[in-house]
């Protein structure tokens, strides 16, 4: 790792005093620009940075409990981002929840919806902190009030899938509206 790359390490650092579960598994090797993949999926893509990972896992197991395969990638550095993972989660899943506990403004959900845009239009759902003035309080209670609760999560999760399904039809019957009519003439 050369200077500049601590450099944007250190700017993008943030400290909690929540006591935080560890979500990874032994072992994991961390690198700057390469996203970690905490679960397979293949119905919609859950994309998390730091503590609210937990809930995510969370949200990932009630909706497996439903019949829902949500993949969740854990992304801990934003820049560089790992377009290549991101991407292919996008084209497999079809439908993308960003989730992460600061403002969705200029974070992980517009990294991921502009990835979105250039390379995979999928319907992506950002969870997080709008643009409001936040507040001090504890940690659990404020993810809560802020909508990032495990079922805010498996809400938008939801809802995402609605978004790829009602795009799915659409397309269908676009497809449907350009097919020549056979002529009967037989």
């Amino acid at each position: 790792m050369d200077n500049t790359e601590l450099a944007i390490l250190a700017e993008k650092l943030r400290l909690s005093r929540a006591e935080v579960e560890d979500f990874h598994a032994p072992g994991t090797e961390f690198r700057i620009g390469k996203a970690v993949r905490l679960r397979e999926g293949r119905d919609v893509c859950l994309l998390s940075c730091g503590p609210i990972t937990t809930r995510v896992l969370a949200a990932a197991a009630d909706l497996a409990a439903e019949g829902i395969r949500a993949s969740v990638l854990e992304v801990h550095t934003l820049k560089p981002l790992d377009e290549e993972l991101i991407a292919g989660e996008l084209a497999a899943c079809g439908a993308a929840v960003t989730v992460e506990e600061h403002s969705i403004l200029g974070g992980l959900g517009s990294a991921v919806a502009e990835l979105a845009a250039e390379r995979c239009p999928v319907p992506v759902l950002r969870i997080g902190i709008r643009d409001v003035f936040g507040e001090t309080g504890p940690y659990e209670r404020l993810l809560d009030e802020y909508g990032m609760a495990v079922k805010d999560i498996t809400a938008a999760a939801r809802s995402c899938l609605d978004l790829k399904t009602a795009r799915r039809r659409k397309a269908g019957r676009r497809k449907a509206a350009h097919r020549p009519e056979k002529d009967n003439l037989g």
